[in-house]
């Protein structure tokens, strides 16, 4: 170990050591068996091992709700941009996280609004593989506003991260997370991002792994696509015009056979971002129109709108107490 490896671990025991106290983590354990949470460890099945690239910044262990085989369970694909993200930039990622998780590939992302929320959603809407990376406790889900939505994955996948139980995110962890979407997964894809989007931060981890990078294009007058632009200028960036794109930047032999460079996109990718929100909140329960509003974050007269065409497509019924999915 060098002099200077030395000096970074003894700084980093100096800023760990006020917050390193066996009643903080007794606590954590506690909440973590109420939850159902699990610690997973370097050395376990379901380890992440691209993580291990992170060398003296890997995380020492990962708290893990749902399904921590997803993990590892196979090639993934880590979809962000930003949070203010255009419906333009919300479609593109839906149709990106459908057509990925089709051929087999896992769509992880920051659980944010935006872009990372979208990524889920399509995931979860084509019954595929998820992984959302938070900035906090997996106890606390954030935003708040995306509760419903991080439940749904950790049922559908799982929901990780190297904070313990009770911890706050902070502006800081959410670059820190950045790191682990970057190591954990095959390939980064930045969807939309403006100039100072967090998300070009997770681009930034990318390369210094030396991990395979894309963005995708938008309208050349959208400041929220100037990071994608600012990003398609490097020699190393792939530009991202489908997901047949993304499958060329996995090693060709996590390629399936089925993928070829003219897959067209196909079943819920070719939803609307208002149908893929609704989509996402129909369930078995029957909900009010309000209600829906609500959970999908948009108008009731939209929803009203969306509702009528997701019945048309045979994908949802209206009952007497509400809506639910026809599937």
């Amino acid at each position: 170990m060098s002099d200077a490896e030395r000096f970074d671990l003894s700084a980093a025991r100096e800023r760990w050591a006020p917050r390193n106290t066996a009643v903080r983590y007794r606590t954590a354990l506690r909440c973590a068996a109420t939850l159902g949470v699990r610690l997973v460890v370097p050395g376990d099945v379901e380890w992440p091992v691209g993580l291990d690239d992170l060398g003296l910044h890997a995380p020492a262990a990962l708290w893990v709700r749902g399904d921590a085989s997803h993990l590892s369970a196979g090639p993934s694909v880590a979809l962000v941009g930003s949070r203010a993200a255009t419906a333009y930039g919300e479609q593109v990622a839906g149709e990106l996280a459908d057509s990925l998780v089709s051929h087999g590939i896992g769509v992880h992302s920051g659980g944010a609004y935006g872009i990372d929320g979208m990524a889920h959603r399509a995931a979860i809407a084509a019954d595929g593989s998820t992984v959302a990376v938070m900035a906090g406790g997996v106890d606390r889900y954030y935003p708040s506003g995306h509760h419903e939505l991080l439940t749904r994955v950790a049922e559908h996948g799982a929901v990780l991260s190297e904070a313990a139980c009770g911890t706050s995110p902070s502006r800081w962890r959410f670059l820190q997370r950045n790191r682990l979407l970057a190591a954990m997964t095959g390939a980064t894809v930045v969807v939309e991002a403006g100039h100072r989007s967090g998300a070009l931060n997770t681009a930034g981890h990318a390369r210094a792994l030396d991990r395979p990078l894309g963005a995708v294009p938008g309208p050349i007058t959208s400041p929220s696509s100037a990071g994608c632009h600012r990003l398609l200028l490097e020699p190393e960036v792939t530009c991202i015009t489908g997901a047949a794109d993304v499958l060329q930047l996995l090693e060709p032999g996590l390629i399936p056979a089925t993928a070829g460079r003219h897959d067209r996109p196909t079943g819920l990718d070719r939803r609307s971002p208002a149908e893929l929100r609704v989509l996402d909140g129909l369930g078995r329960r029957a909900k009010h129109v309000g209600r829906l509003a609500v959970e999908a974050g948009l108008a009731e007269a939209e929803v009203r709108s969306t509702l009528a065409v997701l019945e048309l497509s045979g994908l949802a019924q209206e009952r007497e107490h509400g809506w639910i999915a026809a599937r």
